[in-house]
């Protein structure tokens, strides 16, 4: 564990889902992500905070190898997904197979222009599944799982663009659940949305953290009070403390996370 990771976590015997060691990220030449070391407990919230450009998003994005998807981006050091001790960086692991266990919610509602049910199903039908009952189990116990099923249920034909802004994030993340991930990423889910669909979502995620793992990256910092079980501050592409979300908000022990937190800086 990383040297901001100790102090109050030290005897904390939570169970480690995933960790980064010595994660370093390259755009081209630029030195983005530095050295990190950082834990994700199973069925826990983690949030990161931190000022633009710190590197929040580019952190999130390591795990489920989005970097991958574009030339002269390079990683160095591991992300190991327990209890399977897979490095998902190394060479031979399939990135595909990674965004099945590890999915993603964008900050932005980005449903496909195709109906509420084929957003749902796609990822199923990518990963080979072709027996309609079992595609019907798994959509509906998605949109259950997103809230969303009462909502949709006689409708399931309808493009996902008649949906609200809300809903189509709900959409987004019932397609992310589709797979049954062990991880779920967020990146700012809540941005575009208004004070009542941000409440329905930060619900949502409440209720999720019972079945998977979720980490978090968020502008807000009172959200990240309220969602998160764990708080990571990032500055210039390092973690500069890592701790329960209480500690962090009320009695951070770097005085570089209280400026911060506190506004004097960010």
């Amino acid at each position: 564990m990383s040297k901001v990771a100790e102090g109050s976590l030290a005897a904390s015997s939570m169970v480690v889902k995933a960790e980064t060691k010595n994660l370093n990220f390259h755009y081209g030449s630029f030195h983005a992500l530095k050295s990190i070391n950082m834990p994700l407990y199973e069925k826990k919230v983690t949030a990161l905070i931190g000022p633009s450009g710190c590197g929040k998003s580019t952190y999130l994005r390591c795990f489920n190898r989005m970097h991958d998807l574009y030339p002269g981006n390079r990683y160095d050091g591991e992300i190991k997904l327990y209890p399977d001790n897979t490095n998902l960086l190394h060479a031979h692991v399939d990135p595909i197979e990674v965004r099945m266990r590890i999915s993603m919610v964008f900050q932005k509602p980005n449903p496909f222009p195709k109906s509420i049910y084929e957003n749902v199903a796609y990822g199923l039908r990518v990963r080979g599944e072709r027996k309609a009952s079992i595609v019907d189990e798994k959509v509906e116990q998605a949109l259950r799982g997103a809230a969303l099923w009462d909502e949709v249920k006689h409708r399931l034909k309808d493009l996902a663009f008649n949906l609200s802004g809300g809903q189509q994030q709900r959409l987004c993340i019932a397609r992310a659940l589709a797979t049954e991930p062990e991880i779920l990423l967020f990146d700012e889910p809540t941005s575009a949305l208004d004070p009542i669909a941000t409440a329905s979502i930060e619900e949502l995620i409440a209720d999720l953290k019972g079945k998977l793992t979720i980490l978090i990256v968020t502008h807000n910092m009172q959200q990240a009070a309220r969602v998160s079980d764990y708080t990571a501050y990032m500055y210039l592409g390092e973690v500069i403390e890592f701790d329960v979300t209480d500690t962090i908000f009320i009695k951070p022990k770097n005085k570089a996370t209280e400026d911060y937190i506190t506004g004097r800086f960010g």
